[in-house]
């Protein structure tokens, strides 16, 4: 069986403003994501795909995020299979935290990976 090659992006290709699926638990989100992202757990990710499918309605690319890019890229290879435009993002959010990308919290704190 030949699958195809999963597409992947190293956190600089990530464009400010691109749409980022954070699919990393609540506690890690908690600790630091991306400003902006969409955060559906992968736990709880069938069950809201309805989300995921309205924000890339107008064919705008998902950048799927995780702590270093193995949830996200089950994810990624998902939404590949359901016909939506979605990248892994390579090495997660540490490496996104690794190349002094910014990143949040909800309540203001200084924001980490878990």
């Amino acid at each position: 069986m030949n699958f195809a090659p999963l597409p992947s992006v190293d956190v600089a290709a990530v464009p400010s403003g691109g749409l980022v699926l954070d699919v990393r638990e609540d506690d890690e989100w908690a600790a630091g994501h991306v400003e902006g992202a969409l955060h559906v757990p992968m736990s709880d990710f069938v069950a809201r795909f309805g989300e995921v499918t309205e924000v890339v309605a107008d064919g705008r690319r998902a950048y799927v995020m995780c702590r270093v890019g193995g949830r996200s890229a089950q994810v990624t290879q998902y939404l590949v299979q359901q016909g939506i435009d979605a990248v892994n993002i390579d090495g997660g959010m540490l490496a996104w935290e690794g190349a002094g990308r910014p990143m949040v919290t909800d309540n203001g704190g200084p924001a980490s990976v878990l």
